[in-house]
């Protein structure tokens, strides 16, 4: 029960009535996003991965809202009837279970080697470490009790300390994200390495490069959340824990299951990413723009469900097909829209100010544009050498 303070509330006089405190933002903000997802649909947790690719493309307010209500955007695209190919198989995903376990094993003896070796000879080797029970209820549990071994680890230094899959907050766009990286190392100095373990191999000590640079981006997300986490655990005028920028990539070696691992400098992927969600339009003010009673249940009908997402903008460009599950309704879309970026964002920057391929090409023929703009000028051009090329072919 509340205390009230001063003689006026003591004695036989009648207790006022209680107000209820009002509603924060964050909980109304809460309570829209479960609506937007439909009656008693569960929030898809919003991991690395998408983040990372949500931070390529900061200008999608679909992707945004989508993965701010936690939406599952995989069930959403079957319901639109433009399934995705996109995600991990069952196969792929029981392959990186079983090495990540091996590569865990006897309290994590073999990833500390290999930490010890790539990232840190100048530390004593690790003969024994420090494994906490990360165990807690629900993500906000579970974030705290990272936090406080974070805390005791870094104030207890000479001693290597293993965090196997810990939970990390980072605030996306007004919105919370809870983060399960593989594995954070503090070692010895008080320095914290984030570890992602992979199930593609390396070979001659070299992985596909595509794949190396989206592990390197889902490492960057961890980063910057360490890096909020290092900021609140600093002590008043002393310097934060040190967050390592060169992360330890885990692989099978070449087409074994036996671990090893490179040392990947993700400071370049830890700017951009840090830049890029720093870009991304708030979730409430996305939200607040969308029509009354908007909801993204796949029970929806189809007429209905197709209205609600095509209520929000989205901006399609061909590498979303290897990002994101609605990749494939997006670029239909775009398409029957005739989008420029349909042919990739390196197209949509040199057109400028022609968003369409009918304006593409009315432009290219002279019949609209600005003869002043540098993109109509170049199309100009261009259909003038194609038109003399054609002519001379001809004779």
């Amino acid at each position: 029960m509340s205390e009230f303070h001063g003689s006026a509330n003591r004695g036989t006089e009648r207790e006022p009535s209680r107000v209820p405190p009002p509603r924060t933002r964050g909980t109304a903000l809460q309570r829209q996003l479960a609506e937007l997802r439909g009656p008693d649909v569960p929030a898809k947790a919003l991991d690395a991965r998408a983040l990372a690719a949500l931070a390529a493309n900061p200008g999608c307010a679909r992707r945004a809202i989508l993965d701010g209500a936690g939406v599952n955007k995989t069930a959403l695209a079957s319901a639109l009837g433009s399934p995705s190919a996109f995600g991990q198989s069952q196969f792929a995903l029981t392959r990186g279970n079983a090495f990540e376990a091996k590569v865990k094993a006897d309290g994590g003896a073999e990833l500390l080697r290999l930490v010890h070796e790539k990232l840190d000879r100048s530390a004593e080797p690790p003969s024994h470490a420090r494994v906490p029970d990360l165990t807690a209820s629900g993500p906000q549990g579970r974030t705290a009790r990272t936090e406080l071994e974070l805390r005791e680890a870094t104030a207890h230094p000479g001693v290597w300390t293993l965090l196997d899959h810990p939970m990390l907050a980072l605030d996306v766009a007004g919105s919370p994200a809870f983060l399960e990286p593989d594995a954070v190392v503090v070692h010895p100095d008080g320095g914290w390495t984030v570890v992602e373990i992979k199930s593609f191999p390396l070979l001659d000590g070299s992985a596909d490069p595509a794949k190396v640079g989206a592990a390197a981006r889902q490492a960057a997300v961890y980063v910057l959340a360490l890096e909020e986490v290092a900021a609140r655990l600093a002590p008043e005028g002393a310097p934060a824990p040190q967050v390592r920028h060169r992360v330890l990539l885990v692989c099978p070696r070449d087409f074994s299951n036996l671990p090893a691992a490179s040392a990947v400098d993700i400071r370049k992927q830890r700017a951009v990413t840090a830049r890029q969600l720093a870009r991304l339009t708030r979730i409430e003010d996305i939200a607040d723009a969308l029509p009354e009673g908007t909801c993204f249940s796949p029970e929806l009908p189809v007429e209905e469900l197709t209205a609600a997402v095509e209520s929000v903008p989205a901006t399609y460009a061909p590498e979303c097909l290897s990002a994101c599950e609605l990749a494939f309704h997006c670029r239909t879309r775009s398409r029957e829209e005739g989008a420029v970026t349909t042919l990739g964002r390196p197209v949509r920057a040199e057109l400028g100010g022609l968003t369409t391929v009918e304006e593409v090409l009315a432009a290219a023929r002279g019949e609209a544009g600005d003869p002043g703009d540098p993109a109509v000028a170049a199309l100009r051009r261009a259909a003038a050498l194609r038109a003399e090329a054609l002519e001379a072919a001809c004779r």
